[in-house]
């Protein structure tokens, strides 16, 4: 009996340990689960106006970040779109469309839940659809997310035709800029709903015709042109279209074109662009990278519109966030310019924000007083300078370290808030520029903000962080060559080195060094007993050979360098160092004595004679080196001395050298 309820016990504990494993092991895949949700599209349709819904699956939470939700981008397959969660839509056509939307989760852990398409076949042409105008501007691009890797978003280019006429026109999207090696997006597609044609770049030069001084045209669908004399150009229109292409082509490696034609005044049209994520596409979660669309409303003229789209790269979708667009800056280039900065946010709150401040770190290397407010969301004034006032209002105090931008006496509304079924209409964003200090080094520095909805506890955004691209410097340097070891060593050389331009504190140099080195090889003396003379006796000969050697050296020192300060700087590294062209040159002496006792008596007689030989790519020598600079340690002249430890014996010496960095 005692044994069975042990044996009970036993298996009990046995099958205990296998479900707490079991459990584990599904914990721990829960965790580790990466896959996509998914979004299914609901609908309901009466006649020819739609109400549509999405069924979504859970959140993820961000622990510490504001509650996660959904933001919502629809296409109803008719040219139309909405960013509204439950959007209603009436088609003015019958027929079968094809609906898609893309689901964004944010301050969620998780990816972008995917949704199939859905087919809606609409049987009637109601007359109760009536077209609103939206737009007000005639054209505009927008994104329904902040790119992410390996991720796709959809570019909405729309355009509207502001002429009292019907109009054929172009259409230019630039992407991929050229200041990053690789690409950052593929266009995956392209849907269009008005019979735009792609055509080639190339090919899409404007025809337009010259407009008279005193006299101003307009265009019909069919070209021909008419003088009005009381039609004045759009003065805010940009004019030079060929320089406006050449400045895209500059600055974007790809472009799609379309032409559109027969569009109606006052009519309205969007382009769905679907641009997919590469693998190569920049990791820096603070750089702002851009596309630009141009719209040529109308071929007869240069007339067109420029927008230029800036979105930062996020990891996750976290609508408060800072970047820069001074990610990766060129050191010589940027004494006069102004980074941009841009910090966004989004009041996540049940009710609307009256007052929001936004704590912003300014590294060392900028100036603050020198920032400028170039855009902001709201829209409203600067505050003036020691008053109070009432109306709304942007203003900016500063620390020691921290500029303090504060939105006054404002309205903006909460994504928790009733009513409010548009999430862009609660976000906002500061822009602002500055200029560098008078003395800043080449360093890498970052910075984040701390935004602070009225009286709620700060939300910390990521890093902005700016570094320097590397550069090239070109140095010139000469100097002299001492050979201890080396008897009546002359050595001279000049060379030039590659290093980053205006480096901080360490980094690398690689040098080629020419060397002019002549020595002397030393004296041998041999001496001998040689043939018996015509009397019998024989004759003491001594032979003396002087060599010397003129080289032409070159070495390649490879070398870290750590800059103590602006005029001192350190280095270490290997050198290896070969004779591309080696000339040795023997004088030789051959002396016959008497031989008394066989040794030298007197002279009988001497002969002189010179022996020389060349040889290329010889005498390979490898080594350690040490070296102190002073003067201009990061650009500029400055001297210095290096001692290079040869591993070859007796080949150690001293330089001496001048340097100039340019």
């Amino acid at each position: 009996m005692l044994l069975s309820q042990r044996v009970m016990k036993t298996l009990l504990s046995i099958l205990f340990f296998f479900i707490f494993s079991f459990s584990l092991i599904a914990q721990n895949d829960k965790v580790i689960d990466t896959t996509k949700g998914t979004v299914i599209i609901d609908y309901k349709k009466t006649k020819n106006a739609v109400q549509f819904a999405p069924q979504t699956p859970p959140l993820n939470q961000i622990a510490g970040a504001p509650k996660a939700f959904y933001s919502h981008y629809w296409e109803f397959g008719d040219g139309e779109y909405s960013k509204t969660e439950k959007p209603q839509h009436s088609y003015k056509k019958a027929g079968e469309y094809e609906v898609k939307l893309w689901t964004t989760n944010n301050y969620d852990t998780g990816k972008p839940p995917v949704a199939r398409p859905k087919k809606i076949k609409i049987e009637e042409n109601t007359t109760s659809y009536n077209e609103e105008t939206s737009m007000t501007e005639d054209f505009s691009l927008q994104r329904n997310r902040d790119p992410i890797p390996e991720e796709d978003i959809v570019v909405i280019m729309s355009y509207k035709n502001t002429k009292n006429y019907s109009t054929n026109g172009k259409l230019y999207l630039f992407y991929n800029e050229e200041k990053y090696n690789d690409d950052n997006f593929e266009l995956a597609d392209t849907r269009l709903h008005h019979n735009e044609k792609h055509i080639n770049l190339e090919d899409a030069i404007v025809s337009f015709n010259q407009i008279e001084e005193n006299s101003n045209y307009y265009a019909s669908v069919e070209k021909q042109l008419y003088k009005l004399k009381s039609r004045i150009q759009d003065s805010t229109d940009k004019k030079n279209l060929e320089q406006t292409l050449t400045e895209a082509k500059t600055s974007y490696k790809k472009a799609s074109t379309l032409e559109f034609n027969n569009m109606k005044p006052n009519e309205e049209r969007n382009v769905f662009y679907t641009l997919k994520t590469t693998p190569e596409m920049l990791k820096d979660t603070s750089a702002i990278i851009s596309i630009r669309g141009i719209y040529v409303p109308d071929d007869n003229y240069k007339n067109h519109r420029v927008k230029t789209m800036e979105m930062e790269i996020v990891t996750s979708h976290d609508p408060n966030k800072m970047s820069s667009n001074a990610t990766f800056l060129n050191y010589r280039l940027i004494r006069f310019k102004r980074p941009k900065f841009k910090i966004k946010f989004q009041n996540n709150g049940e009710g609307p924000a009256k007052t929001i401040r936004l704590e912003t770190d300014i590294p060392d290397m900028f100036d603050k007083s020198t920032i400028r407010i170039e855009d902001m969301y709201p829209k409203c004034k600067i505050c003036p300078k020691e008053k109070e006032v009432r109306y709304s209002c942007l203003d900016t105090t500063y620390t020691a370290k921290q500029a303090i931008f504060t939105f006054k006496n404002i309205y903006l509304p909460g994504s928790e808030q009733k009513n409010v079924k548009v999430y862009d209409s609660t976000k906002g964003f500061v822009k602002y520029s500055l200029k560098f200090a008078k003395d800043f080094h080449k360093k890498k520095t970052k910075s984040r903000t701390a935004i602070i909805f009225d009286k709620n506890e700060p939300i910390i955004t990521n890093y902005s962080t700016t570094r320097f691209l590397p550069g090239i410097s070109i140095g010139v340097k000469s100097g002299y060559n001492a050979f201890k070891d080396l008897k009546d060593s002359k050595s001279y050389f000049i060379g030039a080195t590659i290093s980053p331009y205006k480096s901080y504190k360490w980094y690398w140099q690689i040098e080629l060094l020419n060397s002019f080195h002549e020595y002397s090889g030393g004296t041998t003396i041999t001496e001998e007993l040689t043939s018996i003379t015509a009397g019998g006796e024989q004759l003491f000969q001594r032979t003396t050979t002087n060599t010397t050697y003129n080289n032409i050296d070159w070495g390649i020192p490879v070398l870290a360098r750590y800059n103590l300060n602006n005029y001192i700087g350190l280095g270490t590294g290997l050198q290896g160092m070969i004779s591309i062209s080696e000339k040795q040159t023997q004088d030789i002496l051959i002396e016959r004595f008497e031989s008394i006792n066989m040794l030298p008596g007197i002279l009988v007689d001497s002969n002189e004679s010179k022996n020389e030989s060349k040889n290329s790519f010889t005498n390979l020598r490898t080594g350690f080196l040490v070296e102190a600079t002073a003067g201009f340690a990061r650009i500029g002249p400055s001297i210095g001395a290096r001692y290079i430890f040869n591993f070859k014996e007796n080949y150690n010496y001293m330089q001496f050298y001048a340097i100039w960095k340019f």
